[in-house]
């Protein structure tokens, strides 16, 4: 592990690079993507270990895991063999009313992994999608218990939770709402737990700040009314923003206040789980056993599209009496070849003990990335375990953020080139503060960090001289 992976220039190269570039240009509609005259997204052909390579044959350091998602890093044949030898065998079959062996044996594991008595695993497609069934699940839950009233849910300010109408309806971020409402009813918005722009009466106290922020759930709930609200989806580490950590205290406080008002605490670790925090799941790591918990992405390392929702059992048991049913499903969630492919990237976890490497180099990534504070505009580097959030400021005294015209020229028409181009792929994010987020394959050591920090030192500095 932490060792850097050389290949020759020409490795894989497509024999017509320019045709698959003409090909994306005239067909690809990109995901989150500008589009037009003079955009011309790189073509990416190959990864192994913690690096990719384009159609040039440049080498470049995966910072993001693909997307917060190959954790065990690129390249790994076992995972394709075990896709193939699954395929061979019963290529698919859902899970209406049947079960395969590899999905049972999956839930079984996961249900392992996962905390207290949440052992009801339900398989999607992604982590929008356990979301969205996720809220669908407790407001049927609440219906059948003789609650029907409560079907809201409470969500952080800025947080992502996906695309679907009712994960979007979930997410707290305006600007991706807008183009689609109206969206689901009932997604009420809570403060995050970004200290670095904490209020000033708590400014200088990070414990007071945490319970601060928590007792708005309570408040939340209280001005909704408890017989409304069904359910509270926190990020154990808050994604966009730039990685908000949860204040000590933080979240066995939201689990009194859910206690108390008969309201589901629903962790969302889609990002989090599967070792990018440390832990399987990250709620082990703050302390707190949620009612449900979402997840996706590094269940197969990205190598195959799979989530899942996992309940306790006291959410499971209105729907265990031989006639009701949890009327939601998808084609694909469940795909046989999809939890093949998990199970195997679940044995590389426990084969190189992962999640100890996390644990064992957390502390040298986040001193590594902190280097960068001597820097003028870094205002603040956040995060856990291996996904960490550099703010970009262009005042740190007074924290001062960028205009939109300076994030437009600065974040997007320069850094975000900038970094690739310099060989590290991350992400360079505005649609809350400006950030530049990273969260390499849970393989890599100081080797990767220091190559991080390099690059991002001379990009940063680069960019101040452009505002």
């Amino acid at each position: 592990m932490g060792q850097a992976v050389s290949a020759p220039a020409n490795r894989n190269v497509p024999a017509n690079p320019s045709a698959v570039a003409a090909a994306a240009k005239k067909h690809v509609w990109g995901h989150f993507a500008r589009h037009g005259e003079g955009i011309a997204p790189p073509v990416v052909v190959r990864g192994e270990g913690a690096r990719i390579w384009d159609d040039a044959g440049r080498s470049y350091l995966d910072g993001l895991a693909g997307l917060f998602a190959v954790q065990v890093g690129h390249g790994r044949a076992e995972l394709a063999e075990a896709a193939a030898a699954q395929t061979k065998e019963l290529g698919y079959f859902p899970v209406w009313g049947y079960v395969t062996p590899p999905v049972a044996e999956l839930a079984e594991r996961l249900a392992g992994y996962a905390p207290g008595d949440l052992n009801r695993v339900f398989f999607t497609v992604s982590g929008s999608e356990a979301v969205e069934s996720a809220w669908k699940l407790v407001k049927q839950y609440f219906k059948l218990v003789g609650k029907p009233t409560k079907h809201k849910v409470l969500s952080r300010s800025l947080a992502y939770h996906g695309t679907s109408q009712g994960a979007l309806s979930i997410t707290g971020l305006p600007g991706l709402k807008v183009p689609f409402e109206p969206l689901v009813p009932g997604g009420f918005r809570i403060p995050n737990t970004n200290f670095y722009r904490a209020p000033e009466a708590y400014a200088s106290d990070y414990a007071a700040f945490g319970l601060w922020a928590a007792d708005r759930i309570e408040e939340a709930i209280l001005f909704e009314g408890p017989d409304s609200v069904a359910a509270v989806f926190l990020e154990p580490v808050q994604n966009t923003g730039g990685c908000f950590p949860p204040p000590p205290g933080y979240f066995q406080r939201v689990r009194e206040i859910c206690d108390r008002h008969d309201v589901l605490l629903v962790s969302d670790e889609t990002i989090c789980a599967f070792g990018r925090i440390g832990p399987m799941f990250a709620c082990g790591q703050y302390g707190y056993t949620p009612d449900i918990i979402t997840c996706a992405k590094g269940l197969t390392s990205g190598y195959a599209p799979i989530g899942a929702m996992i309940a306790s059992e006291r959410i499971f048991e209105p729907f265990a009496d031989g006639t009701t049913v949890f009327m939601h499903g998808s084609t694909y969630g469940g795909h046989p070849v999809s939890a093949a492919v998990a199970l195997a990237n679940l044995d590389i976890f426990e084969r190189e003990r992962l999640n100890e490497h996390v644990a064992a180099n957390a502390a040298a990534f986040k001193a590594t990335l902190d280097r960068l504070l001597d820097l003028p505009i870094v205002g603040d580097v956040r995060g856990a375990g291996f996904f960490y959030g550099i703010e970009l400021v262009k005042d740190k005294a007074t924290k001062e953020s960028f205009s939109p015209e300076e994030s437009e020229r600065v974040l997007r028409g320069f850094l975000s080139t900038a970094l690739f181009e310099g060989g590290l792929y991350c992400r360079a994010d505005d649609r809350a503060e400006p950030v530049v987020q990273l969260a390499p394959p849970l393989i890599c050591g100081q080797r990767e960090f220091d190559e991080m920090e390099s690059i991002l030192r001379s990009a940063l500095t680069q960019a101040w001289s452009k505002l």
